[in-house]
């Protein structure tokens, strides 16, 4: 037996106290699994910002001067196309009435409850547009229908130009346990929804909203963990039987990573942490990686067995040539998880602190159960075949008779991919996050062809002085603003207090078509005003509007379905337009959730960049420490680096566009194909130091001990990540993609390029 090691001095001690070490295990899951009961799934798609991000901070001040507006747009579609009939009308009144008595509702506006403005004389009088919608006339309907469509508070808001769409839009105070409160509000919209579709079955209901929005980001990650990690399951141990051919090994195997996802997420569940859609798949991400030690542990074994060692000095070998490398690759893994720490985005930090967990915990299960069990079970070995050492063998010698022309051939196929990356389009669509499977994204897709926009910027415009707001020239500003925002292809429509007063001075001058504009008078602005405020039900004041003081007012734009790059490139054309054309008190940048989806990919991939850079840093320096050669730690960096940037490259030329997901893959990547580099470059330094080869043998040595578990480990990791493609949440599903294709890649560079390069620089040498 070769000389002792750490790893087979701790083997040989796992295996005199296995049966302590396997009690001591199944007692730390207990124990970690009773967290599982604490974890929650977030129902605030405001949990993917983090604190300090600006956008965030600037809409947060916004509804602290006006109102945070949770709410839910219910849109009704009556099959004859026409909403201006009297029982369509009196349908939308029930709708909103009933929508009053929902949990936390503060606030309700529809076209039936809409504040019509006449005028009698000198008395101004307000009241609901549509009353006794069942007693209504033709002709009161061709006034409504003249009303509502020419309106521009409701027009593309609550009534479709086309009459043929009209929304309810009900707004909510929620309470501090919003996840708990959404659920409970979500939960009666639906029933009573489904109450409407059966009471009313000519009418199409429709549901959109910010609570839509937490509830389907919610409901994403829900079911991505119901309905992924069952198929990941059953594909991981299919792969166990084929690849190991040991029914013991296979279920063994099954339990440690069992174990690690079980532990990982009760003590997730201790910490408090909220998942999210990317964090909820922690699971897969635990599964797929904390098999590879056990796989490298467990191919040694077997091979030493089929050599004809006894089970006992198997485990001892085997932990002698691997625990090394697996812990190695252990702490890279870790490494490239917790970097995503310098995530903007917060759901990353949580995806990459619990897998970085869950990797540790499979580690220290890899080298102390699984041993421990290996040497109780009875072991039944069939024969390799699947890359078995022939096969392995002769590829590697193809690699060392071609080393010359595959490093060429790679260093330009690695040149050509990398190229693509000037083809990729960073550009995001948060509504393309959900898939056609989701009801949300049906319902949105709908209400964005027929009724309104869900994108939404928003501005804090002050006049700059108390009572400003009633002043002919800030009126004229906004008016202005507004004339050219209407020029502008991406509005759908303006809602702003400019509109109210201009309705004002037409019905206090007797409904004169003439005088629908601002009025001239600052005194008798404030006039018209205080009588609209005083005239208003309650529920239904301009405090969502204008601030206490009257010094400023909210203005909000809604634009049609664009992308991300879109939104910003507007925002920045509105502000200019207001620092070019408004007072200086005026000189704000837009917000809203819109903007802040729109600067998210951005800020992510600047903030992860750093990340990246910090955790090959940390990686590089580990390898150089743990080979003690700074020549090999340095080649180990190229099979490192150029994976991930192969795949962008790749994925420019194919896909091109690419949004949030992109953050993170580079991260993610590393710490995961940095581990066949460590296995390949470890066999390859132990066949030229401890074995005394040549080059060209010790990259043969490495083929035959390690070729065959990085085959193994790698088509794992690749069925892994890519049932993440069948998410339909987007960010995991590009996530699950792009990883895959980089792991797919890290192993044909390490198995063509590396060799390659070893053997050329070592004949240079």
């Amino acid at each position: 037996m070769a000389k002792l090691n750490f790893g087979s001095k701790l083997a040989l001690k796992v295996i005199k106290y296995r049966f302590q070490i396997i009690i001591l295990t199944v007692l730390s899951v207990a124990v970690s699994s009773a967290g599982l009961a604490y974890l929650t799934f977030s129902s605030d798609s405001r949990a993917y910002f983090g604190p300090d991000n600006p956008q965030l901070k600037a809409l947060e001040k916004l509804e602290n001067t006006y109102s945070r507006d949770d709410s839910v747009l219910l849109a009704i579609a009556p099959k004859d196309g026409n909403i201006f009939s009297a029982r369509t009308l009196s349908i939308i009144g029930e709708i909103t009435d009933e929508f009053w008595k929902l949990p936390f509702s503060s606030r309700v506006e529809s076209l039936t409850n809409y504040q019509h403005t006449s005028a009698d004389g000198d008395e101004l009088i307000v009241e609901n547009l549509v009353k006794e919608a069942d007693e209504l006339t033709g002709a009161d309907l061709d006034r409504i229908r003249e009303i509502a469509v020419n309106e521009p508070f409701l027009k593309d808001r609550l009534v479709s130009s086309k009459g043929s769409v009209a929304g309810v839009v009900a707004l909510f105070r929620m309470p501090e346990n919003k996840n708990e409160a959404t659920k409970e509000v979500v939960g009666k919209v639906r029933a009573y929804v489904k109450e409407v579709k059966k009471k009313y079955p000519d009418m199409e209901i429709y549901l959109v909203g910010s609570l839509m929005v937490d509830t389907a980001f919610a409901e994403a990650g829900e079911d991505d963990m119901r309905s992924l990690i069952p198929i990941m399951f059953a594909i991981m141990v299919f792969f166990m039987w084929v690849m190991l051919r040991s029914v013991t090994a296979m279920l063994v195997t099954t339990l440690v990573i069992i174990f690690s996802s079980v532990v990982s997420m009760g003590i997730a569940g201790w910490l408090g942490i909220v998942l999210t859609a990317p964090s909820a798949n922690s699971p897969i991400v635990i599964l797929t990686l904390s098999i590879a030690d056990s796989i490298h542990v467990l191919v040694t074994m077997l091979q030493e067995i089929r050599k004809g060692r006894s089970r006992e000095e198997a485990i001892v070998e085997s932990m002698r040539i691997n625990l090394s490398p697996v812990f190695l690759t252990t702490i890279t893994t870790s490494i490239g998880f917790l970097s995503m720490n310098f995530s903007d985005s917060p759901p990353f930090w949580d995806l990459g602190n619990i897998v970085s967990i869950g990797v540790l915990v499979a580690f220290i299960y890899s080298v102390t159960f699984l041993p421990a069990m290996m040497a109780i079970l009875p072991i039944k070995v069939g024969e390799e075949k699947t890359f078995g050492p022939p096969i392995i063998d002769r590829f590697a010698d193809f690699v060392v008779s071609k080393s010359t022309a595959l490093m060429w051939g790679m260093a330009l196929f690695i040149i050509f991919s990398v190229s693509g990356i000037s083809r990729i389009d960073v550009n995001d669509l948060y509504l393309d996050y959900f898939g056609k499977k989701f009801q949300f994204r049906k319902d949105t897709d709908f209400i964005v062809a027929n009724l309104t926009g869900v994108s939404m910027v928003e501005y804090d415009l002050s006049s700059g002085e108390e009572g400003g707001v009633s002043s002919p020239e800030y009126l004229d500003t906004l008016e202005r603003f507004t004339v050219w925002l209407l020029a502008q292809p991406e509005v759908k429509q303006i809602s702003g207090f400019h509109d109210v007063m201009k309705r004002l001075n037409k019905s206090m001058h007797g409904d004169d078509p003439a005088y629908y504009k601002v009025p001239d008078r600052r005194d008798l602005a404030a006039q018209y005003l205080l009588l609209y405020e005083m005239s208003l039900p309650f529920g239904l004041d301009m405090n969502n509007m204008i601030n206490v003081d009257k010094s400023s007012t909210r203005f909000r734009i809604s634009l049609i379905d664009i992308y991300n790059r879109e939104i910003r490139q507007f925002e920045r054309r509105a502000t200019a337009w207001l620092e070019e054309n408004a007072p200086p008190s005026m000189h704000v940048d837009g917000t809203g959730m819109s903007i802040i989806f729109a600067h998210i990919t951005d800020r992510t991939i600047n903030s992860m960049f750093r990340g990246t850079a910090f955790a090959l840093f940390l990686i590089s320096g580990l390898l150089i420490l743990a080979f003690m050669n700074l020549r090999i730690g340095l080649i180990s960096l190229l099979p490192n680096i150029v994976p991930a940037l192969m795949t962008f490259g790749l994925w420019g030329y194919t896909v091109s566009q690419v949004g949030l997901a992109a953050s993170v893959i580079a991260a993610l990547s590393l710490g995961i194909v940095v581990d066949d580099t460590i296995h390949f470059l470890s066999k390859y330094l132990r066949a030229r130091k401890e074995l005394g080869l040549s080059p060209e043998m010790a990259v043969r040595y490495s083929f035959h001990t390690v070729g065959r578990a990085l085959v193994i480990t790698s088509v794992i990791l690749v069925a892994g990540f890519g049932i993440l493609t069948l998410s339909n949440f987007k960010v995991n599903s590009n996530i699950g993609t792009l990883t895959a294709i980089a792991i797919a890649i890290a192993l044909i560079v390490d198995f063509l390029f590396l060799p390659a390069l070893l053997l050329k620089l070592e004949k240079r040498r």
